[in-house]
């Protein structure tokens, strides 16, 4: 049975509900599948300054209601729900890229030789240039960019400081074919395998190794299987903040700047976190036993020359091959500054 005291908190907080949603003249909806802690949740993080950012700076005439952890689906459901309208907003990563494959050119291994200079990048003429052709394609506009940190392989057989030393390795990658024959031209034996899955495959011994963000393989206690960890950084993730342009284009002016705003310093406060997470895990994950390999600049020149072409070449197949030039004339210039 409810105590008095639970029923007296439920029906006061219901009506404050009520009452914010009789003051807001708009309201927002923003779905990601992150955990909602935004100590330890890049998009947790970076949907919580949204929301206080907007609903404070518009006197709560705008309201922002987030779904964390995938309470409205997966993010290709969220990708769906934001185009259709029956939701506002979505952060998402890597399936952004199946309704805007020229987003998928941020993929490529080895593009990226620092979060600094994937910042510039994104944050520049190029980014903005891509959110263009992604909007006209998609019907979503990306206000700011995230990010998910940069991509690293474990494994529970033997130290990897170049591609040679991934030979025979069945590594479990997404089932997605850009990251397979990533795998397969450093060598490797790339194994698609679901997300729920993965733990399982790799306490069993299905696959010898995979390849995540720091933050995701000491989150999911993969040091618990993994001796190995290898700091490649072969691709630096990205999260795309989205609105579904017909809802944009009926704010006022004044609303677009002011959630255009947020939407920015959200990323940058997403970015943040990542970066903290990613520290803090690398030096857990080296006190729980990991054997840490980090390559020398010339081992990692070999991973890029044997992953870059390979890939650059199946995305020929796949989008407008001019993307992929910008894409890499914009990291020379950046790296140039």
């Amino acid at each position: 049975m409810m105590r008095p005291t639970t029923k007296i908190a439920l029906a006061l907080a219901t009506t404050a509900l009520c009452l914010q949603a009789q003051a807001a003249d708009i309201e927002l909806t923003l779905g990601h599948v992150d955990p909602q802690e935004w100590t330890t949740s890049k998009k947790g993080a970076a949907a919580k300054v949204f929301k206080d950012l907007v609903e404070g700076q518009s006197g709560g005439r705008i309201a922002v209601n987030v779904y964390p952890a995938g309470q409205l689906g997966g993010e290709t459901d969220l990708l769906q729900s934001a185009q259709d309208g029956t939701l506002s907003m979505a952060m998402v990563s890597g399936p952004f890229a199946q309704l805007c494959p020229e987003a998928a050119v941020l993929d490529i291994p080895y593009l990226f030789p620092s979060a600094p200079i994937a910042w510039e990048v994104l944050d520049g003429p190029f980014g903005k240039d891509l959110s263009q052709h992604c909007l006209e394609k998609t019907g979503l506009r990306t206000l700011a960019y995230g990010e998910t940190g940069f991509r690293n392989f474990t494994n529970s057989k033997r130290a990897v400081a170049e591609p040679k030393d991934l030979e025979g390795l069945k590594i479990r990658v997404m089932t997605t074919p850009l990251f397979v024959e990533m795998v397969k031209s450093l060598g490797g034996e790339p194994t698609p395998i679901s997300w729920p899955e993965v733990p399982s495959a790799l306490a069993t011994g299905v696959v010898d190794g995979q390849e995540n963000p720091i933050s995701v393989i000491y989150s999911n206690k993969f040091y618990e299987m993994q001796k190995y960890l290898t700091l490649d950084g072969h691709v630096y993730g990205t999260d795309f903040l989205v609105i579904n342009e017909d809802l944009y284009q009926g704010l006022s002016d004044e609303d677009k700047r002011l959630v255009e705003n947020a939407a920015k310093t959200a990323g940058l406060v997403g970015r943040a976190i990542q970066q903290v997470n990613s520290a803090e895990g690398l030096s857990k994950l080296a006190e729980a036993g990991m054997e840490v390999t980090t390559p020398t600049p010339e081992q990692l020149g070999k991973f890029q020359a044997a992953a870059q072409p390979a890939v650059v070449e199946w995305l020929k197949g796949q989008l407008d091959a001019t993307w992929i030039d910008k894409a890499q004339d914009a990291v020379k210039t950046a790296a140039a500054d």
